[in-house]
C-alpha cells in the first residue's frame, strides 16, 4: 500500500475517531508533550533567543524524531501503519473539543447568562474574560473556532499529507511550544522567539487553506475574500490574519480589536 493512500485511511480513521470520542480527559498525548517541554524549559530557560532556539530544536525534532521511528518500525505491515497514522491524527486534531466548547459558550449566551459564558471561556482560549461582555465573548469565539480550525485540524492534515506521522506530531509539537512560550511578554520575548516564528512557518499552508474553505463552504464567499484581501494584512500574526479576516467576511461580523491575556 503507498504512503498516500495509508495516510488517507488513517487519516480518515483517525477525524472519525476524534469526532466519536473526542479528547481523552486524562492523559492526553499533546498534555504530555506539553508537560515534558515545561521540563526541558525548566532547564534551558534563560533570557536569550539562542537557548530558545535550542529548546525548540529538542523538543519539536524529539516529536518528529519520535514519529519517524514509530512509523519506520511498523513500515512492513500496512495495517499497522494505517492504525499508527489513525491513532496519531487522532491525538493531534482537535475539532471535535473546540466545537463543543464554542457551542457550551454559544449556548450560555443565548441563554442571558454571560457570567457563565465568561466561565466557561477559558475552556475554549486563554483569552482575560473578565472585562468581556457578551458581544466580546461571541467574538472571542468566533476567533477562536477561526484560528484553531487551522491551527487544530487543517494545519495538522496538510503537515500529515506532506510528511506522514512524523508531520502530523512535528506539526503539533511546533503549534503546542508556541502556545507555551511564543508570548510577547517579559519572560518569552526572547526565549520564544524561535518557538513563535517556527509556528508562522508551520502553520502557513494551513492557513491559507482555512481561508479558502471559510470561503468555499461559509454563506459569504465573496465577501470573505473581499475581507481576506483587505484585512488580512492587518492583523499581527501572518496566519491568524487571513483566516479570522476570510471568516469575517464569510460571517458579516465584525473581528479584531485589543485583546487581554492573563490581564
Amino acid at each position: 500500500m503507498g504512503a498516500d493512500r495509508v495516510f488517507a485511511y488513517g487519516a480518515a480513521s483517525g477525524l472519525l475517531g476524534d469526532l466519536l470520542l473526542g479528547d481523552p480527559r486524562r492523559g492526553h498525548p499533546v498534555a504530555v508533550f506539553g508537560r515534558a517541554a515545561g521540563a526541558v524549559e525548566h532547564v534551558l530557560w534563560r533570557d536569550h533567543r539562542g537557548w530558545g532556539a535550542l529548546h525548540t530544536a529538542l523538543c519539536a525534532g524529539g516529536a518528529v524524531a519520535l514519529g519517524a521511528a514509530a512509523a519506520r518500525a511498523v513500515r512492513t505491515s500496512p495495517v499497522a501503519s494505517v492504525a499508527l497514522t489513525a491513532t496519531t491524527t487522532w491525538a493531534v486534531v482537535g475539532g471535535t473539543s473546540l466545537a463543543r466548547e464554542a457551542r457550551a459558550v454559544g449556548r450560555a449566551l443565548e441563554a442571558g447568562d454571560v457570567a457563565g459564558a465568561r466561565a466557561r471561556l477559558p475552556h475554549l482560549c486563554g483569552r482575560d474574560p473578565r472585562a468581556l461582555d457578551a458581544a466580546g465573548i461571541a467574538r472571542a469565539v468566533v476567533e477562536s473556532v477561526a484560528e484553531n480550525t487551522s491551527d487544530a485540524v487543517v494545519g495538522a492534515l496538510v503537515w500529515g499529507a506532506v510528511a506522514g506521522v512524523p508531520g502530523l506530531a512535528g506539526f503539533r509539537a511546533v503549534n503546542t511550544l508556541d502556545a507555551m512560550v511564543g508570548h510577547k511578554s517579559p519572560r518569552y520575548r526572547r526565549y520564544g522567539w524561535a518557538s513563535a516564528r517556527l509556528d508562522d512557518l508551520a502553520g502557513w499552508p494551513g492557513a491559507r487553506l482555512t481561508a479558502v474553505l471559510a470561503a468555499v463552504a461559509g454563506p459569504d464567499p465573496r465577501g470573505a475574500l473581499r475581507a481576506w484581501r483587505a484585512d488580512a494584512a492587518k492583523h499581527p500574526s501572518p496566519n491568524a490574519g487571513p483566516v479570522e479576516a476570510s471568516f469575517a467576511g464569510a460571517l458579516g461580523v465584525r473581528m479584531g480589536g485589543t485583546l487581554s491575556y492573563g490581564g
